[in-house]
């Protein structure tokens, strides 16, 4: 079994089990928006009773402040001077309406400048309200699409392990261009279904022998990564039965890994400790990585990205930039010259475009032709 059969065969069969990883994904988002829907309906509530509020308040400011007017114009100090001196009140109307003529439009402003961002900030909520309902409610949806999609994947490969598979070619690749599968992943997964070999029977042989034992698919998966079998296997298990029948027992021999396999399972096991999942990447995507692994490399990369906080999801399509030696002073150069983390992110290309040295040289012509290099747009570099 290939590399690129076996980690397949791990995807395909991660898309089958009810702990898909797309089906988890699709929870996990709408568990999401489920609470950003519960939280903004929340927010709402309160927003609409400030804003009703703040609302009164200026009703009655305006009301109450008229009314005061009159009641302080009206009102002379000298006429009640005795009981205001004698009990030593402070208390001087003309003072008291200067200040009320001056202050009450003041405060009026303000309660109307709260009330405009308290409305601002409404329609802002019921925006991500509303758009945290049409979330739940489209995911909902491409559930039942994946689960659809995930049910005739199963019935393919049910038939191929059958010996039964009357399916054409262009099912099945119209089928994994659902599952975001490339055409290189498409046309394998078309040759293992329409052509079952050896592989395909003693991997799926391997995922249910573990699934007995009550594990996910998933589980199974990642332990059946660490005892992939090599081709003398693959042979022995089709034809163990007949072969145990006629051949006496032997003590069996344990199983040497090929340098290959070590590799890819030390490239699997690195990216899982480091909280990637591998069954992210392409098949391609995984043989570059396991071609150019170092493991220490790759590890400083990933928790470069951490201490930056640029989403280690920008790997994916870019897996390069994960064993790139030159991949700190790229960043540490753009960001000395006030690129934000989210700019790089969004605009991955750049570091996988230029060394370092071929990205100093674009900054230093930028900047040679009068421009700010901060201000040029990453994807224009």
């Amino acid at each position: 079994m290939t590399v690129n059969t076996e980690i397949l065969l791990d995807k395909l069969y991660n898309l089958r089990g009810s702990d898909s990883d797309i089906l988890k994904e699709m929870d996990r988002q709408k568990n999401k928006a489920e609470q950003t829907r519960d939280r903004t309906t929340e927010e709402k509530a309160k927003l609409q009773k400030d804003i009703a509020s703040l609302k009164k308040q200026r009703e009655e400011l305006e009301d109450q402040g008229e009314k005061f007017k009159e009641v302080l114009q009206g009102i002379h100090r000298e006429d009640y001077a005795t009981v205001l001196d004698r009990l030593r009140i402070d208390f001087d109307p003309k003072n008291l309406l200067e200040k009320l003529e001056k202050n009450l439009p003041r405060t009026i402003d303000n309660v109307e400048r709260d009330t405009k961002k308290a409305e601002d900030e409404l329609v802002k909520v019921e925006e991500e309200m509303n758009t945290a309902i049409t979330t739940i409610e489209e995911l909902g949806i491409r559930k039942d699409a994946a689960l659809a999609n995930q049910e005739k994947l199963n019935e393919y490969f049910e038939l191929a392990l059958a010996g039964h598979i009357n399916i054409t070619r262009d099912s099945i690749t119209s089928l994994l261009e659902e599952f975001g599968f490339n055409e290189a992943e498409q046309r394998e997964t078309a040759k293992i279904l329409m052509f079952p070999e050896d592989a395909l029977f003693a991997y799926d042989a391997k995922v249910k022998a573990k699934d007995k034992a009550g594990k996910s698919i998933s589980e199974v998966i990642h332990e059946a990564k660490n005892m992939s079998p090599t081709e003398d296997e693959i042979s022995s298990d089709v034809s163990q039965a007949s072969y145990e029948e006629s051949t006496p027992e032997v003590e069996e021999q344990p199983v040497v890994e090929n340098e290959e396999d070590t590799r890819k399972n030390l490239v699997i096991d690195t990216l899982k400790d480091c909280g990637i999942d591998y069954l992210d990447f392409t098949s391609e995507e995984m043989d570059d990585l396991i071609r150019n692994f170092d493991e220490q490399t790759v590890r400083d990369n990933i928790e470069l990205m951490n201490s930056k906080k640029i989403a280690l999801d920008v790997f994916i399509h870019h897996v390069s930039m994960m064993y790139d030696k030159e991949l700190r002073r790229k960043i540490e150069l753009l960001l000395n010259i006030g690129k934000e983390a989210m700019d790089i992110y969004l605009n991955p290309n750049v570091l996988v475009k230029y060394s370092c040295d071929q990205l100093e040289r674009v900054i230093s012509v930028i900047a040679a032709n009068g421009m700010d290099p901060k201000e040029i747009p990453l994807m224009a570099y």
